[in-house]
């Protein structure tokens, strides 16, 4: 079968670019407002788009004097998605630092069902120091953080797999409504986490909701290879986007897995126009509109260094290379103002429009050129869209640049199989009960019903 694209639309309020709110085609209030995301999810799903992508933190990003911030928790709004759409992938963000398994367990099997198989998990280790601070704790360690993730995960699939697929019999004449047999304890204990289990939902439709990973780092390289399906990357050149895919697929072929069953999709903010012209005016107008202060704050996030003190029309400042924060995006910011010769004015606009990741303004056929230089170069097997403006900047890719992907062969024309792994083409996990020994089982049956009974 010929490979095709496989495309994700990563929806941030009003739009990616920061100033988007301030344009006159967005309604900034909308970022509250369920009604706009369930118009974003049916449009994405018109375009017969892999999945939808909702980010979160656990603290104010930003200064929201200058930014329309402050949006809805994602579960809950990936639920409202769900009953207005029927084929569109749902991912989520969800921390590994500031849950509990059982509670993300809980919580992913349940849009899972929910949405008949469409959920997807984008694990995170939460770097800022203000997420830490609203938990009263100071911000773990860049390697503790993954360490604690890689436990995190191993206890919520244990949760996820805890039900086996058939468990439930639903024997009415008989009275028998689950065979408790196929209900395990995962009595799980680490240096993290100590866990009981059974999970109190049942498996979810997909066995397990899609893992997708987004650090770039040297241990959230190592975390992807070994757990990912779907990696949201940022890269800005293209040969930078070749030894990333070529890094990822190559650990993951280390740990036994086929580099086909990790998925890299960096992202991408296009800024269409019917003509080139017409594109550069947007980008120009959504230049224009940039707050400094707010840029400079963003900036300064980012780099673990205050500049407000320093002059925009100058270079970068030294800045440290190492930091328990975001390491990857660092050095990318690091990497791009050193590479270009940029001012700090200047990257600030370059960052405006994607936090980092490339910023491409044109026609629907030149978006489309870029994507596939990238698809068929080795650097991607698809892309996280990150409209500038939301909903015509979603819109607009949908209804111009999908058709010319398509016209190429690159993309699908209509939607197969039901759950998101058959978008991305990966396979249903068999459940780590599923070959247990009869004996295992009988010892499993007596705590399952000793469960049950002291529940009830």
């Amino acid at each position: 079968m010929t490979r095709k694209l496989h495309l994700n639309a990563f929806l941030m309020g009003v739009g990616h670019h920061e100033a988007a709110w301030r344009h006159p085609r967005t309604e900034p209030r909308r970022v509250t407002d369920v009604r706009h995301f369930q118009h974003l999810a049916r449009v994405a799903e018109r375009g017969r788009l892999d999945s939808v992508f909702l980010a979160d933190g656990l603290a104010l990003w930003g200064n929201v004097r200058h930014n329309a911030l402050g949006g809805l928790e994602p579960l809950t709004l990936l639920s409202a998605l769900a009953a207005v759409t029927d084929h569109v992938g749902l991912i989520a963000t969800v921390s590994t630092t500031y849950n509990e398994p059982f509670h993300v367990a809980r919580k992913f099997a349940s849009l899972d069902h929910i949405s008949g198989g469409r959920a997807g998990w984008n694990i995170v280790t939460s770097a800022g120091e203000a997420e830490a601070h609203n938990f009263g704790i100071d911000r773990p360690a860049h390697r503790l953080r993954y360490e604690r993730a890689d436990e995190f995960l191993d206890v919520v699939t244990k949760l996820w797999d805890s039900w086996e697929d058939d468990a439930v019999l639903g024997d009415r004449a008989s009275g028998v409504y689950a065979d408790t047999g196929k209900i395990h304890q995962v009595d799980h204990e680490g240096p993290h986490f100590r866990v009981r289990g059974p999970l109190n939902t049942q498996r979810p439709p997909q066995g397990r909701p899609l893992l997708v990973q987004a650090g770039s780092s040297e241990d959230g390289r190592g975390f992807a290879a070994r757990h990912a399906e779907a990696v949201f990357t940022a890269q800005q050149t293209l040969e930078e986007g070749q030894e990333f895919y070529a890094d990822i697929k190559a650990r993951a072929v280390a740990y036994g897995r086929r580099p086909e069953d990790i998925l890299i999709l960096p992202g991408i903010s296009p800024i269409l126009g019917a003509t080139e012209r017409e594109a550069l005016r947007l980008e120009k107008e959504l230049e224009d509109l940039i707050v400094p202060a707010y840029g400079v704050g963003q900036l300064s996030n980012i780099l673990g260094v205050d500049l407000s003190g320093h002059p925009l029309d100058e270079p970068l400042p030294e800045v440290p290379v190492e930091t328990e924060g975001q390491q990857s995006r660092l050095k990318l910011v690091v990497d791009l103002a050193r590479r270009e010769g940029l001012t700090i004015r200047q990257l600030i606009g370059r960052l405006a429009g994607g936090r980092g990741h490339r910023v491409v303004a044109g026609t629907p056929e030149q978006i489309a050129d870029q994507l596939q230089e990238w698809f068929e170069g080795g650097a991607a097997d698809g892309f996280n869209i990150m409209p500038p403006l939301l909903p015509s900047g979603l819109e607009d890719f949908v209804d111009h640049v999908v058709p010319e992907l398509q016209a190429r062969g690159l993309f699908r024309y209509e939607y197969e199989g039901r759950t998101l792994r058959d978008r991305y083409g990966l396979a249903r996990p068999a459940g780590r009960h599923t070959d247990a020994a009869p004996a295992q089982e009988a010892a499993d049956t007596t705590v399952a019903d000793t469960t049950v009974a002291v529940a009830s």
